[in-house]
């Protein structure tokens, strides 16, 4: 069943990519910004190259 597999796959994958970027979004920008290097507001574009390697 790779049908099944590949939608498992998937879901996971989008479950991994909501979890990472509520968790960057909610940083406070102090904390983001100097001492992790990143901005808040590009949760979305770091939680998708992280999850999905792009």
């Amino acid at each position: 069943m790779p049908m099944m597999k590949t939608l498992r796959d998937r879901f996971a994958k989008r479950a991994a990519y909501t979890r990472t970027r509520d968790a960057i979004a909610s940083l406070p920008v102090e904390l983001a910004v100097e001492d992790l290097g990143i901005l808040p507001a590009d949760a979305e574009k770091i939680a998708q190259m992280a999850v999905y390697q792009r």
